[in-house]
């Protein structure tokens, strides 16, 4: 889903872009010292924010994302726990589409070799 939505990749600077084009960064309103944050602006690819929300409930806590999904969700609610880690989510979706390989997985197997051997 991610890769016939996104398309070219390459049309985006970073994964902050992507995060945003998808909808998923939240609304900022800032006037000179005061910065007011609110809800994810929902701009963008409905199916991307859809995909990306989704995939992350879905994870386990011993993951990367997953134990990160669990640690702001403990602190600011389940649903900003999910979106935050969405976004996360997109910045390896961004990184694997213009790399062509999942760095992310690559670390787990560095950390967890057991893992990987079976």
């Amino acid at each position: 889903m991610f890769v016939a939505e996104i398309g070219d990749v390459h049309r985006f600077t970073g994964p902050q872009q992507l995060a945003s084009w998808a909808g998923l960064t939240p609304k900022h309103h800032e006037s000179d010292a005061h910065v007011h944050r609110g809800r994810i602006t929902k701009q963008g690819s409905r199916l991307v924010r859809w995909a990306a929300v989704e995939s992350v409930q879905v994870l386990p806590k011993t993951s990367t994302i997953g134990a990160f999904r669990a640690r702001i969700g403990a602190k600011r609610g389940r649903n900003i726990g999910v979106v935050a880690a969405a976004r996360k989510q997109l910045g390896h979706v961004y990184y694997a589409l213009r790399d062509h390989h999942v760095r992310a997985l690559q670390h787990d197997a560095q950390h967890h070799p057991k893992a990987c051997a079976a």
